[in-house]
């Protein structure tokens, strides 16, 4: 009669764990390691039935997955405007930190990442200082083409 050895369950958590870089769902990885997980408690208990090693992967497998999902896949969301389109960044607003000055371009900086940098060089045909707030109406090679924002008066 065929009895479920711990090798088994190592072999077969890292068949599932490879298998993951053919199919790059990033969820059989989890089964994966809920088989290598049951292949450490399997050598550390090795009178587990069979049934309940099985038990201890699905509970495993689905414990790995909704942590994964719930916990950690929402922190590693890149918050950043890095490789998405010009529409985007048009009409973002950021701070002038340095006057553009004859050959040399000023700098600008936002509050939150834009293109994955804070701070940009710019161009600008307007009269700009530091502190002025200024809107991104383009983008040009690696600067940003910016004009001036309309001071609100009370």
């Amino acid at each position: 009669m065929f009895e479920i050895q711990p090798w088994h369950w190592l072999v077969f958590g890292m068949v599932l764990i490879v298998s993951e870089l053919v199919v790059a769902s990033f969820t059989i990885i989890w089964f994966g390691c809920g088989a290598v997980l049951v292949a450490g408690l399997a050598w550390i208990f090795p009178h587990l039935s069979e049934n309940f090693q099985i038990f201890l992967w699905a509970v495993a497998s689905i414990f790995f997955t909704v942590l994964w999902f719930l916990f950690i896949k929402p922190r590693m969301i890149d918050r950043t405007k890095a490789g998405i389109s010009l529409e985007a960044v048009l009409g973002a607003s950021g701070l002038i930190l340095r006057v553009p000055q004859n050959d040399s371009r000023g700098a600008m900086k936002f509050t939150t990442p834009l293109l994955g940098a804070e701070e940009w060089q710019f161009i600008c045909t307007d009269d700009v200082s530091v502190g002025d707030r200024v809107t991104v109406v383009d983008v040009s090679g690696n600067t940003l083409v910016v004009k001036k924002q309309q001071e609100v008066k009370s």
